[in-house]
């Protein structure tokens, strides 16, 4: 039975679905003003692994996936007027980059993709309902804030107490707030900002207001599991919490799940630190699949540490996987053995993906050693492999061609297919004319062009390294 750590209690419980037909999860997705880095690529890894696992458990049509699009915030404005160019302008161009990186990384597409501009309607309306029930009041500058006095349980998310907070708290000269910790959920409209009409004048929402409203439109008031970043859990979750709750009077979420900071060389990732990477600039050093497999061999909630030397050992990891799947034919079955009762047992575990991981490398050793003496438990053995790998969204490309093509991205230049096939045929040729010269020449060449080729009772095969 699957178990999953909730954030909210601080433990790990079964995982018990509020409606078994209709499993609800909600993950909070890019800010698009930028292109999408590394730590974004882990939040889509990681929840498109637990959304392909929930699919598993519960069947594709009963589990609903909504990812956002954060598409107005000060720092898309921002953006926008550096650029010269209108704020959707720039959000229509990060929103393509960023679906481009996540079909790369091969994320499944969520159910829903709400955007916020998109929902102002249902916004202003969980607005006025704050208002309404008392937890929301108009300031004098125009701006609506909520009352987090009024909200009891306000930190129950991150363990941190009002009184902790309210110490180290700074409010802004232009701001009117009753008190340090209260939030904006509208601001007024500013010049040559975007605007939008409400109750409360033209403005438009704050950050976290966004979120609540889009949720509980596309999932209700009360859903099963909302995940995103640990540099998320405060304030921004714990802001919608205190929204939606007070604005439903319901209880809002069951299960809340994070995933660990990434780090670059055991240091924080950060522009200031010079270390900070997007996901194209990884991809033009290594093949998706490559970041993929680095991403899932650590445990979601843990820190990822990222490293030439780490994604050198996934890539490895993937061309042992692919060089034992290459030249059988997998077969289909539903019998997983025992491989599938470890692997889901690892998965079970708060999707425990390195756990799965380790069962698919001895699945690996075991297809490796079936190819010599038994083909058709090999190609059964390889047919598991790719089934179970399937859920974790890997080893689903031809062994083949993953092998020809190499770790890193194949637009690096170097011999062509037809080259490297026509100079095994020469280096063939002067084996059997006992021309060791020339067979060291090609020997030589492939070594300088990263091509392994290795001979075997099928003849001679070859991978780029």
């Amino acid at each position: 039975m699957l178990a999953i750590y909730n954030n909210l209690t601080r433990k790990k419980a079964p995982f018990t679905p509020i409606n078994p037909e209709n499993i609800r999860l909600y993950v909070c997705g890019m800010t698009v003003y930028d292109l999408c880095h590394l730590g974004h690529a882990r939040v889509l890894v990681v929840f498109d692994v637990v959304y392909r696992y929930l699919c598993h458990i519960y069947g594709e049509e009963h589990v609903n996936y909504v990812r956002n699009i954060t598409d107005i915030d000060d720092k898309i404005i921002n953006r926008a007027h550096e650029n010269g160019e209108s704020f959707t302008e720039l959000t229509q161009r990060f929103i393509q980059a960023m679906h481009e990186d996540a079909e790369a990384l091969n994320i499944l597409p969520p159910t829903m993709e709400p955007r916020a501009t998109m929902h102002m309607d249902e916004i202003i309306a969980m607005i006025q309902s704050l208002l309404d029930r008392g937890f929301a009041y108009s300031a004098a500058n125009r701006d609506v804030y909520y009352d987090v006095s009024k909200f009891d349980s306000y930190g129950q998310l991150s363990g941190k107490k009002l009184e902790d907070l309210r110490a180290g708290a700074r409010v802004a000269v232009d701001e009117a707030k009753d008190d340090p910790l209260d939030f904006v959920l509208w601001k007024a409209a500013k010049p040559d900002e975007p605007s939008w009409d409400s109750p409360w004048g033209k403005g438009r929402p704050g950050w976290h207001i966004e979120c609540s409203a889009m949720s509980t439109h596309c999932l209700g008031n009360h859903f099963d599991i909302h995940g995103g970043g640990m540099d998320l859990q405060f304030p921004h979750h714990e802001n919608e919490i205190a929204q939606s709750e007070g604005a439903s009077g319901e209880k809002f979420v069951n299960v809340w799940m994070h995933n660990g900071f990434v780090r670059i060389d055991n240091e924080k990732m950060s522009k200031s630190l010079g270390n900070f990477f997007t996901v194209r600039e990884i991809l033009a050093q290594y093949r998706p699949e490559v970041i993929r497999y680095f991403i899932l061999n650590s445990h979601y909630r843990s820190p990822l540490n990222y490293s030439d030397a780490q994604l050198d050992s996934a890539q490895a990891a993937l061309e042992g996987f692919y060089t034992a799947l290459r030249g059988l034919q997998p077969a289909d079955s539903d019998d997983y053995q025992n491989y599938g009762r470890e692997f889901f047992a690892a998965m079970d575990d708060d999707f425990n993906t390195a756990g799965a991981i380790a069962v698919l490398a001895e699945l690996r050793k075991d297809i490796n050693q079936a190819k010599s003496t038994d083909t058709d438990r090999a190609n059964l053995l390889a047919g598991i492999l790719i089934a179970l790998g399937g859920m974790l969204g890997i080893l689903q490309d031809d062994a083949e061609h993953y092998l020809k093509q190499g770790g890193r991205p194949s637009a690096q230049g170097g011999l062509s297919d037809d080259e490297i096939n026509a100079l095994i045929e020469q280096r063939n040729a002067a084996r059997t004319a006992k021309d060791w010269a020339e067979s060291d020449r090609i020997r030589d060449l492939f070594k300088q062009e990263g091509i392994v080729v290795e001979d075997g009772a099928q003849g001679t095969t070859w991978r780029r390294q």
